[in-house]
């Protein structure tokens, strides 16, 4: 559940990033992608952490 939260507010944070920096629509998908995957694999491993703690 954490991967997919994360994915959702990478893309979103990095959609508004490129945007604020003048970017282009392609720029702009790929900021949210790139932030949408890297905060899911963040969240994806909290969440082994988390599982295997408890």
């Amino acid at each position: 559940m954490l991967s997919i939260a994360g994915l959702v507010i990478g893309a979103i944070w990095g959609g508004l990033r490129a945007r604020a920096r003048g970017g282009s629509g392609f720029d702009i998908a790929q900021y949210a992608a790139v932030h949408g995957l890297g905060l899911a694999i963040l969240g994806l491993f909290v969440s082994i952490v988390i599982l295997r703690a408890g």
